[in-house]
């Protein structure tokens, strides 16, 4: 863990998860999404978001707006903004209909709120999103690399792209998103990207200390071992 430069941010919206994960030294912030609003139960959104503000005002948290309309997705976003200075307001890249919403990005930075571009899978994407931040702003700009995978995309193109691209744009710092495993931070950090949203079961995984090769098989051996013994199935 000490050799990665990569920021690592919980992804996740159960407050007792974020409140476990938040202890490990790695994590520098979190991040939440609809998805994980609606499995975590939440009922109230502004208050559960004003709620981890004043509990970790240290931490970069992103809230992402609900609205698919132009004009009330600007109106979200300065709610969501208004929580703290610590808060980063994510916008889609794309509306449902497939519509660009390059000029909300535009009007919302040029007020100086700070973004969280989200659902980013292709570099003309990362491109729009980071040539529209204004100049002194902080923004993140989130590529969905397993949402790729998950589809048999190889995104080892995309992602350096989109490395090389950001660095050409102090506005902007690449997230990787929708990790799969915890060998992605890893990989992130190896490609240069700047921050990785992680599960908080993935990061219990990170926090662990590291098996070898062996450990493993022996670990893996075991497992059986026990399986079989527990199932009462035998062979002679």
């Amino acid at each position: 863990m000490n050799t990665l430069k990569i920021k690592i941010y919980a992804d996740g919206a159960n407050i007792e998860e974020i409140r476990k994960v938040s202890k490990f030294k790695f994590v520098d912030g979190f991040t939440t999404n609809p998805t994980l609003l609606k499995k975590a139960g939440v009922t109230d959104y502004l208050s559960f978001a004003k709620s981890l503000v004043d509990e970790f005002p240290e931490k970069d948290i992103s809230f992402e707006v609900f609205s698919n309309d132009c004009e009330n997705m600007i109106v979200e976003a300065k709610k969501l903004h208004d929580l703290g200075d610590n808060v980063y307001v994510k916008i889609p890249i794309v509306t449902p209909d497939g519509d660009s919403t390059e000029k909300v990005i535009k009007r919302l930075s040029n007020l100086n709120i700070n973004l969280n571009v989200t659902a980013i899978t292709t570099y003309e994407q990362v491109k729009i999103a980071e040539e529209s931040f204004a100049r002194n702003t902080q923004n993140l700009v989130s590529i969905f690399i397993g949402r790729l995978t998950d589809n048999r995309i190889d995104p080892t193109n995309f992602i350096k792209e989109s490395v090389d691209f950001t660095k050409e744009h102090p506005e902007a710092k690449l997230l990787w998103a929708s990790t799969r495993e915890v060998y992605n931070v890893v990989e992130a950090d190896k490609f240069g990207l700047d921050v990785i949203t992680v599960p908080p079961t993935l990061l219990e995984k990170l926090n662990n200390k590291a098996k070898t090769d062996l450990e493993i098989s022996i670990d893996t051996v075991k497992g059986f071992e026990k399986d079989i013994k527990n199932s009462g199935l035998h062979i002679l």
